[in-house]
């Protein structure tokens, strides 16, 4: 057993290679200490986000320290001797300890060896790599998605969301894509909220305030378990729009609006799906009949809203089945 061990990697992205290199580890010293080297400059994962990833990864392992280690250089290739040489001491300095043992894959013996130059008063322990690299992964993280930690695939998951006026199909169809990518997805949290009085029409200003918090929340929560992709079905604009139609002279309607806009600026979707009022409108009772006389006319406003927000989407017209396979198409392309 080791006093002092030390672990480091850009970890950009974490993936199960580290994992497993940092659970051995552990095991072999007192002390573990975990490095984040951040290029500051350079298009990486975010810091904070990289941080807790190996927390989530080892924050049940009393012995381990993670530190951070950034440097400012361009590229890879310009993070020279020179450069290891003093971030060796500022990790050494970092970490205040004589390190007895540095921890690495295998694939460090080859060429010149950074551990053995910049640290060559401690022992260097090799682990057989895996498989497997953080660059591979970032070329298409879903090709290798099984080596990615639970905690990091959230990261990657792809956000579809479908919009569009009533009955046109939206709810189904986020059921159905779910069912086909074998994913998770939201379901309108509006259909529910809006009937707390038996009728959209007596809705009180509060209900939107709910619809609007619980929508993102439901977003943040499913992701969590999103297999690559997460469809959601609808978002805080249509909700907007909602508040528009049924509230037109209610003096609450301005501070909806300012929340709605607030969520919309955070909220982030990789495809948008806007799907046409060219299927038959189905009443399942809780649907708007002056909606229904007027489809085209309250999509096209619908459609007006997301403009204004300057978020793009792809419309899909046609029967269910040419909908279905014109958003597989899509969201297979968007997963290459």
């Amino acid at each position: 057993m080791f006093e002092v061990g030390m672990y480091g990697g850009s970890f950009n992205p974490l993936h199960m290679g580290h994992v497993r290199c940092m659970v051995k580890a552990a095991t072999r010293c007192n002390e573990l200490n975990i490095v984040i080297s951040q290029g500051i400059a350079r298009d990486e994962v975010d810091l904070t986000v990289k941080y807790r990833w190996i927390y989530m990864m080892t924050k049940h392992l009393p012995n381990v320290r993670i530190h951070i280690l950034e440097d400012s250089c361009e590229s890879k290739e310009a993070y020279g001797k020179e450069l290891w040489k003093t971030d060796a001491e500022k990790v050494k300095e970092m970490i205040g300890k004589k390190i007895d043992v540095v921890f690495c894959g295998d694939d460090y013996k080859e060429g010149d060896n950074f551990y053995k130059m910049c640290y060559p008063e401690s022992e260097i322990i090799y682990f057989e790599r895996d498989n497997i690299s953080s660059t591979l992964i970032r070329s298409n993280p879903y090709k290798y998605w099984d080596m990615l930690p639970e905690c990091v695939r959230p990261y990657y998951v792809k956000k579809v969301m479908l919009i569009g006026g009533e009955s046109v199909g939206k709810s189904t169809m986020t059921i159905q894509l779910a069912r086909y990518y074998n994913t998770t997805f939201i379901d309108e949290a509006g259909r529910d909220i809006s009937m707390r009085s038996g009728t959209d029409k007596m809705m009180m200003m509060d209900d939107y305030t709910d619809i609007l918090l619980t929508h993102k929340m439901n977003e943040r929560k499913a992701i969590e378990g999103a297999n690559k992709v997460l469809f959601i079905d609808t978002d805080c604009l249509i909700t907007q729009f909602y508040l528009e139609f049924l509230n037109e002279h209610t003096k609450g309607k301005k501070e909806h609006d300012v929340l709605a806009d607030a969520i919309a600026g955070i909220n982030r979707y990789d495809l948008v799906i806007f799907l046409e009022p060219d299927v038959e409108f189905v009443q399942d009772g809780t649907r708007n009949e002056a909606i229904r006389e007027q489809r085209e006319h309250y999509s096209k406003r619908i459609k007006e809203i997301y403009d204004a927000h300057g978020i793009q989407y792809q419309s899909v017209s046609g029967d269910y089945s040419t909908r279905l396979e014109q958003v597989i198409q899509l969201v297979d392309k968007l997963l290459k």
